[in-house]
């Protein structure tokens, strides 16, 4: 690759829209889930899901960071961040993500010393040079972002930064996606897999979907071309009865990813035993805490954090559409009651959330049918 507009190529991409009519069966629907939420927004954004037969179906799934922190994990960190003289760091499109309440923006706005930081490292650097104050780096994330936040683990111990430390909300890809295929309400017939997350955990982690459950999964990258490829791909499986995982994101993932930032994980984070998703509840080994040797950063235990489990709005259906169940347009509030000005729920406040994504682009309501 030597430029992105490669990737973006529009007479290739109506050729591979042609290779995709072609080798799609017309009478055997397709359904297939984008895990990750940035491969929601380049659907939208291109408008890949128009280039389709009507027989393949894209639907999203709960690859947003953002979108699947619940309500009361919002909560605690609004909690620490008003804790007297304790500067609180998060990355940006956490500062509007709703609580029970309100928003880390609003915890702002009445006096909490909150901070947007672009790294793990921007939180350390805090720190550093506020020797007198406690620092909090509210961490978020998939594997894909967890090696930021070890090292820079790593050098705070290395420093010996007793001010520092970290709330911990990183989740692994693995649990949720077992809970999505034994769901009795859900039926998928293969994924387009998150490139990002394969880029640490490589593609052997992902070989369970085919061997447990029978489903075909193809890595992709993020640009339109990468996309539609990745499709084509799993209609070819379909095509030729196979099911197994294809790597289209060959520039980036290898089969066994990050060695050196799994040996640093490894290091710094252990399994919680439970944690919750938005919509879809607990679930057993889903989540990083901090290992035993780096338990003096962890906010949890430094602090006292309320960790109150709190139900979604009423009104919300991030649920579902995390879940792939209902499409945002379907949710009783999306554009009307919750906008990204005002919103209600995770999924449309997120640059990867799918209701961001729909809103953003004008999917507004059900498409068309042509008569």
């Amino acid at each position: 690759m030597r430029y992105v507009d490669e990737f973006r190529d529009a007479q290739l991409g109506q050729a591979l829209a042609a290779e995709i009519l072609a080798a799609a069966d017309p009478g055997r629907p397709l359904k297939l889930m984008e895990i990750c939420g940035g491969h929601t927004h380049s659907i939208y954004k291109y408008s890949l899901g128009d280039l389709l037969p009507a027989s393949v179906e894209l639907v999203h799934g709960p690859g947003c960071p953002v979108c699947v922190i619940p309500m009361g994990r919002v909560d605690d960190g609004i909690a620490l961040a008003r804790t007297d003289g304790l500067i609180f760091t998060c990355f940006g499109d956490m500062l509007r993500v709703p609580g029970s309440e309100q928003t880390l923006l609003d915890a702002k706005a009445q006096g909490a010393d909150v901070r947007m930081v672009y790294s793990p490292l921007d939180a350390l650097a805090i720190a550093r040079n506020n020797p007198d104050r406690e620092v909090v780096f509210f961490a978020i994330g998939f594997e894909t972002t967890a090696p930021s936040t070890a090292l820079t683990l790593r050098r705070a111990k290395a420093e010996g930064m007793a001010n520092f430390t970290c709330m911990c909300n990183h989740v692994t890809i693995v649990p949720p996606l077992r809970a999505l295929l034994e769901s009795p309400d859900l039926r998928l017939d293969g994924f387009v897999g998150p490139g990002h997350v394969c880029t640490i955990v490589g593609t052997r982690l992902f070989e369970f979907i085919p061997a447990d459950y029978g489903r075909p999964i193809v890595i992709s990258g993020f640009e339109p071309l990468d996309i539609l490829q990745s499709i084509l791909m799993l209609v070819r499986q379909r095509q030729d009865g196979r099911c197994e995982v294809e790597n289209q994101y060959t520039r980036v993932v290898p089969r066994d990813g990050n060695p050196r930032a799994l040996e640093v994980m490894a290091e710094v984070f252990e399994l919680r035993p439970h944690f919750e998703w938005r919509g879809l509840g607990s679930i057993p080994h889903s989540a990083l805490g901090l290992s035993e040797a780096y338990r003096e950063f962890d906010a949890e235990q430094r602090f006292d954090v309320p960790g109150v489990s709190v139900a979604d709005p009423k009104a919300c259906q991030c649920g579902e559409v995390l879940k792939g169940v209902i499409k945002p347009w379907e949710c009783r509030v999306f554009g009307t009651a919750c906008t990204p000005e005002h919103a209600i729920g995770t999924c449309m406040v997120s640059p990867e959330g799918a209701c961001a994504a729909y809103y953003n682009y004008g999917r507004l309501a059900a498409p068309k049918q042509a008569v």
